[in-house]
């Protein structure tokens, strides 16, 4: 492998994180006995808490003044199956309230590395070589189709066994196995036996991986029914038939059949029977465990049949209801049509057709003619202008009619606007009376009563005027 792989797999596998945790003693010695050393399955936050319970009271009572481990066994399980720790499996099954959690193929992983680097003081080698001179016969044989050579080797095996059967007549002892040799091969049956499970929890992995690839996808798809359909069928296909696919349905088949059941069970009994080997007890029952982890293999696959099933129903629903509006749309139609309602058909359209604008339509770039400016004006006769007019304007001084109010008005004192214009005559007519009312002096105040009316008289050009207006009053502070 190389050096990226292998930081890749530190860094995000969860067997290798889960050694590297900070509990992984306590972890490995509590889901390992559990799950791996027990054979058990999926089970209940109840049954599985007492696991871990017993061993924090265990650890924590060699030195009760320090505990160790100050967490509850409850609380150590939630993170182990956190999603930042992934050891652990946490759902709920159908149809039940209570939490269940079930070992990951990283703790089968985890689990089997630590036990290898235990010594072991009796390593067998000789039924190893045995079963992989086994394996290389069967392949060997199952893949030669010369018919000749294949009924050659099938008559050597038979003149093996009947010389097998001569010598068995002759000696009663000939062909048995010593000791070791049976050790030896209880200790294979033994590794392959728990090595079943682990692969048994792998391909249930990978199935549960394709229910939530076919979920995600359920989900979120927007497309045609056929194309999804096709593509989950194609995935499920591909499981079948990859080889790990095709040899879990062939154990499976293999471990069900009645012959296979009874041929196992008669053996595991012959196999714990004998004293020499101290066969351990739970391997006499190793084909209960292999079926439920099959079964539960099984229940994955199930799932995701159920989730085509319902996708499968739901769009059908869909469809038949649309089918249901367009009939009942072309029934009210019709009741329309006979009481001689015409309804509207068609589409109604604001545009029968779209502007062309091709880039050629574009007017091309067009130079503007040359202005020509002529600054020389002609020169104009003299004109007589009449300049008494600019010496004409009307000017009313607003600090002089301040000047009368204050003559006229002591302080905190109030006059009317015709009783002041009346003392000082208008000179500039209404300009000057709307100088009265324009006045803006910190000392005087203007007021005018909307509600009442007055007349003020005076003269203007020559003219005798009256102003009818609002009374108006001027007040110094």
């Amino acid at each position: 492998m190389e050096y990226a792989q292998i930081e890749a797999l530190r860094e995000r596998h969860p067997a290798w994180r889960m050694l590297r945790a900070t509990h992984a003693p306590l972890l490995l010695t509590v889901l390992g006995r559990f799950f791996v050393e027990e054979g058990r399955g999926a089970s209940s936050e109840g049954e599985l808490v007492a696991a871990p319970d017993d061993q924090l009271y265990a650890i924590n009572t060699q030195d009760p003044a320090n505990p160790r481990f100050v967490r509850t066994a409850a609380e150590y399980l939630a993170d182990w199956a956190g999603p930042e720790a992934g050891f652990l499996r946490r759902f709920y099954p159908l149809g039940a309230d209570e939490i269940h959690y079930d070992a990951t193929p990283a703790l089968e992983k985890a689990y089997a590395w630590v036990q290898g680097l235990a010594e072991q003081s009796f390593v067998g080698t000789e039924s190893r070589l045995q079963t992989a001179v086994d394996l290389l016969r069967q392949i060997a044989q199952g893949t030669e189709s010369d018919p000749a050579k294949r009924l050659d080797q099938l008559e050597r095996r038979k003149h093996d066994i009947e010389r097998e059967i001569d010598q068995l007549r002759q000696d009663p002892q000939a062909g048995l196995l010593d000791r070791t040799a049976v050790r030896e091969r209880y200790q294979q049956f033994a590794t392959t036996a728990r090595e079943l499970l682990a692969d048994f929890r792998q391909v249930e992995e990978n199935f549960r991986a394709l229910d939530r690839s076919a979920r995600e996808r359920i989900a979120t798809r927007q497309g045609s029914k056929g194309e999804l359909l096709a593509e989950l069928v194609h995935g499920r296909s591909m499981i079948d038939s990859s080889d790990q696919g095709r040899s879990f349905q062939a154990f499976y088949d293999l471990l069900l059949s009645t012959s296979g059941q009874e041929e196992l069970s008669m053996l595991l009994d012959r196999m714990t029977g004998i004293e020499e080997v101290g066969a351990d007890r739970r391997l006499r029952t190793v084909h209960h465990s292999w079926a439920e982890a099959a079964e539960r293999t099984q229940h994955t696959v199930r799932s995701i049949s159920e989730q085509l099933r319902r996708f499968t129903d739901d769009q059908v629903w869909l469809e038949n209801r649309r089918v249901l509006d367009l009939v009942r749309q072309i029934e009210t139609t019709a009741l329309h049509l006979r009481d001689g309602e015409l309804p509207d058909f068609g589409l109604e359209l604001e545009e029968t057709s779209i502007d062309v604008a091709l880039p050629t339509d574009r007017p091309l770039f067009t130079v503007r003619p040359a202005s020509e400016v002529n600054s020389d004006l002609e020169p104009v006769e003299a004109e007589e202008v009449d300049t008494s007019v600019l010496a004409n304007q009307v000017v009313v001084d607003p600090a002089r009619l301040a000047t009368r109010i204050r003559a006229l008005i002591p302080v905190h004192g109030t006059a009317r606007l015709e009783d002041i214009i009346s003392l000082y005559p208008l000179q500039h007519g209404a300009a000057e009376i709307v100088g009265y009312l324009a006045l803006d002096e910190d000392d005087l105040e203007v007021t005018t009563h909307e509600h009442e009316e007055t007349v003020i008289e005076y003269h203007e050009a020559g003219r005798h005027m009256r102003a009818t207006m609002p009374r108006v009053e001027v007040t110094r502070r």
